[in-house]
Order: structure tokens, then sequence, then C-alpha cells
């Protein structure tokens, strides 16, 4: 076997290897190790395991004012070697798009992501020692260049997915709090953003580092990059977000725009993010909430009902935003709105939708729409109604979601627009009293505080559909609580007849 002479010859002054190096013994040593960590040579595994090693015994033997010292002919120094080591650390650690598809895969990086973390905790207690001992100030430009590299490592393997294992999560989990120690933050937002006014936080340092990760060819080499991304992103909320609004809006959509649902959802919560956390005047700058809502929107053709939802959930916070831009003069008629569009294409795909985890996901987001427009739900009348009747037939399980969304709406829409409703009397009168018999007669699984919710609800609507036709639904139900002789439908009719009169008052 040949021997490998890259672990035999020291690098020479002025090679080529990963960062120049200083050209103290100890700068020498740390830059094979580095060349070990990343190089392309065919024994690669080997090499790094043992640059682990070698590793583990130079941080023991070093003493904190050698290990910080800044002198060597690259600019940096030590502190810039110890960065470029720790970097590193991170990416030997971090998982690939090959191991996961392999049945081991997933262990070996959690191996490796216990190891480095160890020698993570080693180097950050030279950082506190070195910190508490006060004669070596370059641990300030050490932690400058290490702190980026190690956080990365630690959301990696710190959160539950499928790469870690309950060791390396413990591990990780020890560095971040380790990290935040000995950078004297009380949080991960306050490392990310800083503590006070005058710190300037880290959160473009991190998005500086993973950025050649996060674009159109590369993100998915990693797997971990994304999750990493959007929990760091997630930490950090108004009034620090706005001002890395270029930096980590074009990742969102990259991560949206796939064709996994998994990163569809994703994304999207990352721009929802983005959207509660950005004031409106920076999202209307350049067109920019344009182009997040016709992203939004191409998600809505998609019948998965986690995107769905996350996606309405952001619509109903992005319509605010869109709508400072709209004015009425009155007179005319009012423009349609963002809210408009999207209430149409939901009632489109409610109609003959059949899968009930999407019609549950519809329904429990159709009451906030109703609500936004207010009277202008009125454009919507004819669809709405064919839904809501459509909808008060269909039995949805035991936990009867999406009938109770509906009443829910009902309620709403008749609050709004109720100088429209006595027209539809007749129809809705109904549907909803045969809801109530039907429940009444129910005798499946349906759990009884669900059949009294949807009972009460009913009730609800018919009392309110009896204010606003002026008691009209009183006198078509007095001969039907007369010869009534189920008594759950006899204690709703009851409730009507004993309900007061008044026209409600709608919004305008």
């Amino acid at each position: 076997m040949e021997p490998d002479s890259s672990r035999e010859s020291p690098p020479r002054e002025g090679s080529s290897l990963p960062g120049e190096c200083p050209s103290s013994a100890l700068g020498q040593a740390f830059s094979q190790i580095l060349h070990h960590l990343t190089g392309q040579e065919p024994r690669r595994s080997k090499d790094r395991n043992a640059a682990l090693q070698d590793l583990d015994v130079l941080l023991e033997a070093t003493e904190c004012d050698k290990l910080f010292e800044g002198s060597g002919t690259s600019p940096g120094g030590m502190p810039e070697m110890l960065g470029k080591v720790a970097k590193a650390l991170e990416k030997y650690a971090a998982p690939t798009k090959e191991q996961g598809g392999r049945e081991d895969g997933f262990s070996a990086v959690a191996e490796r992501a216990a190891a480095v973390g160890l020698l993570f905790i080693k180097l950050l207690r030279k950082v506190e020692s070195a910190k508490n001992s006060l004669v070596c100030p370059a641990w300030k430009t050490a932690l400058r260049h290490l702190a980026g590299p190690i956080y990365i490592y630690a959301v990696t393997h710190s959160l539950e997915q499928p790469w870690t294992r309950p060791t390396s999560q413990d591990v990780a989990g020890e560095v971040l709090a380790l990290l935040l120690q000995v950078t004297e933050c009380g949080s991960v937002a306050g490392f990310l953003h800083g503590e006070n006014e005058d710190e300037k936080g880290r959160f473009t340092l991190v998005l500086g580092l993973l950025k050649p990760d996060l674009n159109k060819e590369s993100w998915k080499k990693n797997p971990a990059t994304k999750h990493v991304f959007s929990w760091t992103l997630q930490q950090v909320t108004r009034p620090w977000l706005n001002q890395h609004l270029e930096r980590i809006l074009p990742p969102s959509l990259l991560i949206s725009d796939d064709y996994q649902t998994e990163n569809k959802v994703l994304g999207v919560r990352c721009l929802h993010h983005i959207v509660l956390n950005v004031p409106a005047a920076d999202l209307l700058q350049y067109n920019r909430a344009q182009v997040l809502y016709h992203a939004l929107v191409s998600h809505l053709y998609t019948p998965e009902h986690r995107l769905v939802q996350a996606v309405l959930l952001c619509l109903l916070d992005l319509f605010p935003v869109l709508e400072k831009a709209l004015h009425w003069k009155g007179g005319a008629a009012r423009p349609t709105t963002h809210c408009d569009e999207v209430l149409q294409l939901i009632l489109t795909h409610m109609e003959p939708e059949h899968r009930i985890l999407l019609r549950r996901t519809y329904a429990r987001n159709l009451p906030a729409f109703v609500q936004r427009l207010g009277i202008l739900s009125v454009r919507h009348m004819r669809r709405l109604e064919r839904v809501i009747l459509g909808y008060l037939e269909v039995y949805d399980g035991p936990e009867e979601e999406a009938r109770l969304k509906i009443l829910e709406t009902l309620k709403l829409l008749m609050q709004c627009i109720w100088p429209r409703v006595p027209c539809r009397l007749v129809v809705l009168l109904k549907a909803l009293l045969k809801l109530v018999c039907d429940v009444a007669r129910d005798r499946s699984l349906t759990p009884e505080p669900v059949k009294s919710a949807l009972l009460e609800e009913a009730t609800a609507c018919l009392v309110l559909l009896d204010h606003c036709s002026q008691g009209r639904v009183k006198g078509l139900l007095a001969t039907s609580l007369q010869s009534c002789e189920d008594s759950q439908v006899a204690s709703c009719l009851r409730k009507v007849q004993q309900g007061s009169g008044g026209a409600p008052h709608g919004g305008t």
C-alpha cells in the first residue's frame, strides 16, 4: 500500500491548499487538518476521520492565547483559519441527498454530527476560557468567524429530522446552548438580530453562509439547508426583518416553487412569515406584493389540503397589503379586490370537491373570506348559496368540521347582507330544518358534543334568519312545533320561537 503523502508532508508555504494559513507550526497543523476535511482524494473518508482525531488532540494541547493568536501570513491569522476549519466541519457533518437514499446513510450522518459536535463544544470552551482570562482579546475575532458555521451545524442537527438521532440532537442542542452562552445572547432571536439596538446581530452572516446552498442548482443537494433557512427566518420578526427582505424573499419563493408538496408548504410558510413581519410599504415597493400574490394563487390549483391551508392563511394576511394600493373614490361600484378573485376560485373548487380533507380545508377558511369582504360578499351570493346548501347535506365524519364551519359562514353571511336574505328564506329554511332533523336522528358514531354543537349552530342560524325576515320564520314554524315528536328538534324550534325580532346590523 502506498503511504498517504498528503498526511506525511506538511503543506509548503504558497501551496494551493484550501485557505492560506499562518506560518507558525500551529497554523501549519490546522492547515493540514483543513486540507483533509476539504480534500477530494479517494481515501478522504479515512483522512477526515483522522483529521477529526488530530483536531481533538490539537485543541486539548493548545493554550487559548496560542489558539487565537492573530499572527501569520494570512490576513486573518488563526481566527480566520479556525473559521475555515469550522465551515469544513459543518459541511462534513451535513447530510446529503445521496445519503438519504441509503438505509444506513442518515445513521452515518448522525454519528459524524455527534463527533463534530464534541469538537465544537471543545472549541467554544476554549473561547469561553479566553474570554474569562482577559489576556487574549483575539477571542472576539475568532468568535466572529466561528459563530456562523457553528450555528448552522447546531440548527441542522438539533431539530428532529430524518438525519438526526437522539444522541446527535443532544450534542447539537448543547452546542447551541453553549454558543448562546459564549455570545451572551438570551435567545436564538437575540443571537440573530442582536440583543440591543447597538448590536448588529448575525442574521446577515448566517444568510451569507447559506446563500451558496440556496440557489436553483444547489438547494436540494443538502436536505437540511431549507429547514435551517426556514427555522432561522422564523426567529427574526419585526422590526428587524425588513432590512433583509432582498436576501430572504428569493429563497422563500424558490422553495415554494418546487414540485414536492413538502417543499411547497415550507416555502409558503416562509412567505407567510415575511408578509406578517415586513411593513406593507416595503412589500408594495417594486411590486413585491403582486409577485407574492401570483405565486400563492398558483398553488390553489394543487389539490393538496396542507398546501391549500397554508396558502389561504397567507393570502388572508396579504390582502390588507394589496388593498392599500386600491383607492375607491365613491359614486361608482367598488373595484373587485384580490379577495374577491380568490373567493371566486375557492367556490369554484368547493362545488365539485369530494375529497373530505379538502372540503374541510375550504370550509375552515370560508368564514374569514366572508368576514373580510363584509357586505361585498353579496357579489358571490349565488355561488355561496349553492356551496352552503350542498355542504350542509353531506355528513362530514365524527368531527363534522366542514358543516360546523359552513354554518358559521352562513351566520356571517346573513349578518353582512341581511337585506338580501328574505328572498332566500324558503331555500335556507328548508336546508336548516333538514339538517336539524338529520342530526337529531343520527345514530352513527358522531359524539354527542358534536351533535349538540351542530344543533346549536343550526338553531342560531334559524334565529338569525327569522330576524332577517322580520319574524316570518316563526309563523312558518308555528304548526310544525305543535306536531313535532322529536324532543331535540322541538327544543330547537322552541328556541327559534323565543328569539327576539329585529334586523341585524350588517357590515358595510
